[in-house]
């Protein structure tokens, strides 16, 4: 989860979130370098006494600042486009969670198995204890299993909400009538915490989602209670 003055990114807990934390820090290594030349040629220009005054045309360094744009972008976009299609993959789900988005809370069903139904509401601030996080924490987590694939299903039953984990690397949308589709892979046990990120109505801000993340073992003894 992130923590106080954290400007980066969190840490990753799935194999697509690593992916674009690597794709960011790409992009930002090729930004700082467009930033620090630019920089310097208009330091130097600045400061430059020096004129040619019969320089009328310069088609080379016109070619230089077309093409070399050009091709930065594409060191950008490729690796863009890749991840793109990498996070639209559907790779045979072992498990399928639906989540539904409501003003305020979420519910969650287990499509795979029986009666598996419930609803998620933030824990009130002076319910929580002593180490619980403030808007956070909710009374019922989901619960998955690590290293399996993962579908997830998400819509909403009264505006647009979205369903978002940031450590996960997933974000998606919550529409009334249309059911949005993502996966993700777990690789590590743990608390995962996200939020709505769409703003929904008055209670926007207290409708949190978390994870927890076992191992498959555990979660087929979780599964087996709740239908028992």
């Amino acid at each position: 989860m992130s923590t106080w003055a954290n400007l980066g990114l969190q840490d990753s807990a799935s194999p697509l979130m690593e992916q674009l934390i690597f794709f960011h820090d790409h992009a930002l290594l090729i930004l700082v370098m467009i930033t620090v030349l630019v920089g310097y040629l208009m330091f130097m220009l600045f400061f430059n006494n020096y004129v040619n005054r019969f320089l009328l045309h310069g088609q080379l360094i016109e070619m230089i600042w077309t093409i070399l744009p050009a091709i930065i972008l594409l060191f950008i976009a490729l690796p863009s486009l890749r991840l793109l299609y990498l996070l639209d993959e559907i790779n045979e789900p072992s498990v399928t969670l639906k989540s539904i988005g409501h003003q305020w809370y979420w519910s969650y069903e287990y499509s795979d198995f029986n009666n598996i139904e419930f609803d998620s509401y933030m824990i009130p601030t002076n319910e929580l204890s002593i180490d619980g996080f403030r808007l956070l924490d909710v009374d019922n987590r989901v619960i998955l299993p690590m290293n399996s694939q993962i579908r997830i299903l998400v819509t909403a039953a009264d505006v647009i909400h979205s369903w978002t984990i940031p450590a996960l690397g997933v974000k998606v949308d919550g529409t009334p009538g249309r059911l949005n589709q993502t996966n993700f892979f777990i690789n590590r046990p743990g608390l995962f915490y996200g939020q709505c990120s769409e703003i929904c109505g008055a209670n926007h801000s207290f409708m949190p989602i978390v994870i927890e993340s076992v191992p498959v073992n555990h979660f087929i003894k979780w599964i087996s209670s709740n239908n028992s």
